[in-house]
């Protein structure tokens, strides 16, 4: 029951995080030209996940990201059933926030500004994948070091955890959002591209590999990197 508890907690802290970040990038835009809605979005990803740290965080840790569960899984912070238990519930939930938005941007006759339900897409890199790639990979690396260091037993963080994830999640989002649209999530952009093709919009499937792969090696990358950083310190 305990696990049930904690797939639903990821279940609902992904949805959320989807339909209030996606939700906003759809409704304010994110082109070059209205640099406001880059902050806007940025803004409503980071409050989410603070909302969602102590929404959730001590129920489930507050994961809602594939990539955050496995840095934690490599951390050795969950077990390998509890790590694919989180996927499937952080996958669900950024599929039903996805839905939600399609209802509500749909029926409601609202414009979709970003043309794909906040989809992730590789224009501001002109395409080219491999630059997405090393996009992406640095900036998830850039966040799950933040929350690996945060959320260290080894350092007293007390009560403000949750606001410097979220933070740290806006100054990605800032930079990001010009080059990819800013992933670091792959059930975040996995929800949004399946539920735009489901309505007939299959480009962003075309790129979608690259905001899975991009987040893992980039978790990988951190968790790797700060369990060295962290061992070399235990030393000193």
């Amino acid at each position: 029951m305990e696990r049930v508890r904690k797939y639903v907690a990821e279940f609902i802290g992904t949805c959320i995080l989807v339909t209030l970040g996606c939700g906003t990038a759809m409704l304010v835009g994110c082109d070059a030209e209205h640099g406001g809605g880059y902050i806007l979005t940025a803004l409503a990803f980071g409050l989410a996940i603070v909302a969602m740290a102590y929404g959730v965080g001590n129920i489930s840790g507050g994961h809602v990201n594939p990539a955050v569960s496995l840095a934690v899984l490599m951390s050795g912070g969950m077990d390998v059933k509890d790590f694919f238990g989180y996927v499937v519930a952080q996958i669900l939930g950024a599929f039903t926030g996805s839905g939600i938005l399609a209802l509500i941007f749909d029926l409601g006759a609202v414009e979709d500004k970003t043309g794909g339900y906040g989809t992730n897409g590789l224009g501001g890199v002109d395409g080219n994948a491999a630059a997405g790639l090393v996009v992406e990979i640095v900036l998830t690396f850039i966040f799950l070091l933040a929350i690996l260091g945060v959320t260290s037993k080894k350092q007293n963080h007390g009560s403000f955890g949750g606001l410097v994830i979220g933070l740290t999640l806006v100054g990605v989002h800032i930079l990001g959002i010009g080059l990819t649209g800013t992933s670091v999530n792959p059930a975040r952009s996995f929800g949004p591209a399946l539920i735009a093709a489901i309505n007939g919009n299959t480009d962003p499937m075309s790129s979608l590999w690259v905001f899975i792969v991009g987040p893992f090696v980039g978790a990988c990358l951190a968790a790797l990197v700060y369990k060295l950083l962290e061992g070399r310190s235990d030393k000193e």
